[in-house]
């Protein structure tokens, strides 16, 4: 029987067809859909590889025994990249304030601000976001916990961004927070009379192990009138307002032996152990109250639940602190001082890592060093920002107006009216970004080696010289050492030295191949840590620029 063409085009169309499906299937059928936008400083990534060198005129040390914070200056992109693999799963709390993509200067992408008629500023936006938050995720430990601030202009996107399982998912999405910028608008009201004077900011944890410190409580209503060693403590109803049958029993005062029956919040093995560890009040009559001592010292650590609106925190009022502190370096819209400060010790105990990797002005570090010094804290912090002309008015970001900032809250300054305003102290060091050929080739893998001595000491948290030869170097913290060895000639050398070193020490090798030496530290492996260089480090950049 002759096949007719029409039944071939018919027969070929349902090929296609179900071709078609098959490749519908493949694709996602939810979620944020954009077209990816070539980065200049992405695309640098496969011919030069980032490390970071020390300003050394920069650094500021008001307290050895104290953490040493960062600032980096360079393009983000490559500080995190070098942070992934100083700071992989070290990091308790990011905060960024993104540029908002407003298309009134504020974005720039491949040196060329993204202006509001673009027809790909919204994919430029989430191409520059996605590639930094990727990165970012690698640095939080598992209890930790992200911080986005954003305004209108790309929550949408953003949200449907961090929901995506490729970065955070929705499951661990947290919540959105408003908060006031403003208490009202100002001039010509809008066509539509809604005044916008919200902003948000985006929570996602990076895994359920997350959970908040809580809000600072007050110690208002706490005291000591019977000199406790638990210290200050109020007392508390037990009295349970559900009348529950398991919880109506009698207690008995183990001194006066009287007795009391109720229906009762705690259960009959809880207040026998509240009774033995002499938590309650017992009345002095039968027909008196029984009450629990609740102390300060625990209440205060117990979690608060923040609310999803916070009220305001002015702009313009921190934008006026920050002339204070910086003179003509002007800078518009700083994040607020004290929303920062609230949301960091709602967030982190007194040793965590926050890192802010779009630093602005600095308010991140500004509100860690206040915190710190209220509660002689430990946190430290580490920020990274351009040094990119501000607003085209000639203070450059990181030079003339968050490293100052930084320095002047440390160390103190005087105010417009010449009063000394006391500083918070720390400690700081300021990096640079640069740049190593990336072809792995012997000459190359020795440049990286050599180049890489700071950042084995932000990865050791060892910065105090103790050695420094041409082929040996060796720094300290206050626990612990970190030696370098270029030429494993050196190693007999540095085994010698390791005698007088007090506790471990990490030792990081030069060799072109991946060889730890482990043979010749068998008599000492009790004491070291070997590490290949630059091997340890290619790997990680091989696994983001690939």
């Amino acid at each position: 029987m002759k096949i007719t063409n029409e039944k071939l085009e018919f027969e070929k169309m349902k090929l296609e067809v179900e071709r078609l499906r098959k490749e519908l299937r493949k694709k996602k059928k939810y979620g944020l859909v954009w077209e990816d936008k070539p980065e200049d400083v992405v695309e640098m990534c496969k011919e030069k590889l980032p490390v970071l060198k020390e300003v050394k005129s920069k650094e500021i040390i008001t307290d050895k025994t104290k953490p040493v914070n960062l600032l980096i200056e360079g393009d983000n992109y490559h500080a995190l990249s070098v942070l992934n693999y100083t700071h992989k799963g070290k990091i308790d709390v990011i905060y960024i304030d993104p540029p908002y993509n407003t298309g009134n200067k504020d974005f720039i992408y491949n040196d060329s601000y993204v202006e509001k008629e673009d027809s790909y500023r919204h994919s430029k936006w989430i191409s520059f976001m996605v590639k930094r938050l990727k990165l970012a995720k690698n640095l939080l430990k598992d209890t930790g916990v992200i911080f986005i601030s954003i305004d209108d202009n790309e929550i949408a996107q953003l949200k449907l961004l961090m929901d995506n399982t490729d970065l955070f998912g929705e499951q661990n999405f947290v919540d959105c927070i408003s908060w006031e910028k403003k208490s009202s608008a100002k001039g010509v009201p809008p066509k539509n009379m809604i005044v916008n004077v919200h902003e948000y900011i985006l929570v996602y944890q990076k895994s359920n192990k997350f959970s908040f410190v809580g809000e600072p409580r007050s110690a208002e209503g706490f005291s000591n009138s019977d000199h406790d060693p638990r210290g200050p403590w109020r007392n508390t109803n037990i009295k349970s307002t559900v009348k529950d049958k398991s919880h109506a029993f009698t207690i008995i005062d183990p001194f006066t032996g009287n007795s009391f029956t109720d229906t009762w919040a705690f259960s009959k093995d809880e207040l026998t152990r509240l009774i033995k560890e002499k938590y309650l009040i017992f009345p002095k009559n039968k027909n008196g109250q029984v009450r629990k001592k609740e102390f300060y010292n625990e209440f205060k650590n117990a979690n608060i639940p923040l609310k999803s609106s916070w009220g305001l925190f002015d702009n313009q009022r921190n934008t006026e602190m920050l002339k204070e502190i910086l003179g003509d370096a002007l800078f518009l819209n700083p994040k607020p001082l004290d929303l920062l400060i609230y949301l960091l010790e709602s967030t982190m105990n007194k040793n965590s890592i926050v890192l802010d990797f779009m630093a602005g002005s600095g308010t991140t570090a500004h509100a860690l060093l206040k915190i710190n010094k209220k509660d002689s804290g430990n946190r430290k912090f580490i920020l990274c920002t351009n040094n990119e002309n501000n607003n085209g008015n000639g203070h450059k970001i990181a030079e003339d107006i968050c490293y100052p900032r930084i320095k002047k809250i440390i160390e103190g300054y005087k105010n417009s009216n010449g009063e000394k305003v006391e500083g918070l102290g720390g400690n700081l060091k300021y990096f640079k970004t640069g740049f190593v050929a990336a072809e792995p080739n012997d000459t190359n893998k020795t440049k990286l080696t050599k180049e890489a001595v700071e950042m084995l000491c932000i990865k050791e948290g060892t910065f105090e010289a103790v050695v420094e030869e041409t082929d040996l170097k060796i720094f300290k913290n206050h626990d612990h050492h970190c030696a370098i060895i270029f030429d494993e000639a050196m190693i007999p050398k540095f085994k010698q030295k390791l005698k007088k070193l007090d506790g471990k020490c990490s030792v990081y090798i030069f060799s072109l191949g991946d060889d730890t030496f482990d043979d010749e530290f068998e008599d000492v492996k009790g004491k070291v840590k070997l590490s290949p260089i630059p091997e340890a480090i290619l790997r990680v950049y091989r696994r983001i620029f690939k």
